[in-house]
């Protein structure tokens, strides 16, 4: 086995810190991890299992608050260092949703089931009391393809502030 995310998960909107958690194991029980939008990118190193090839679990908070992300998706990478000729090994990503880019004072989300003939300038309404901020829901769903395009039952999330 190499190194596995087990939280957060693919195209989870996610907040600052962002927490990532799973298994892995690196070269003196040293791994590595990368979170960024290709603009920008907050990285560090962390401990799992022992020293001798063993895999351990890890939980890590990251801040990400002076990072200046430019764009909602971000890549959540954890990796280890080859001894050899240190170049980067089990490198495995997960893709994520920044949602403090898309609300002011993210705080998380709410589920919104989407009833027949509704459209997001309503669910913008009940939600944020104004039609006009549809495109937050947009940014934080990406199986949303076209925003005039949506149906009965499908789940979206619905990003809050504080």
């Amino acid at each position: 086995m190499t190194n596995r995310i087990d939280q957060p998960r693919e195209f989870d909107l996610v907040g600052d810190p962002v927490l990532v958690a799973g298994v892995g194991h690196g070269f003196e029980a040293t791994l590595n991890y990368r979170i960024g939008d290709g603009h920008d990118e907050v990285t560090g190193s962390f401990t799992a299992g022992g020293g001798a090839g063993e895999h351990g679990p890890f939980q890590l908070q990251i801040d990400v608050a002076g990072a200046a992300f430019s764009r909602d998706r971000l890549y959540v990478q954890v990796f280890g260092t080859s001894a050899r000729d240190g170049s980067e090994i089990d490198l495995v990503t997960v893709s994520v949703i920044y949602g403090p880019r898309i609300v002011p004072g993210y705080v998380g989300y709410r589920e919104h089931t989407v009833a027949a003939g509704e459209t997001l300038s309503a669910i913008s309404t009940l939600h944020y009391g104004d039609p006009n901020l549809h495109q937050r829901i947009v940014r934080a769903n990406p199986q949303i393809d076209d925003p005039d395009v949506i149906h009965a039952g499908q789940l979206l999330r619905v990003p809050m502030g504080s």
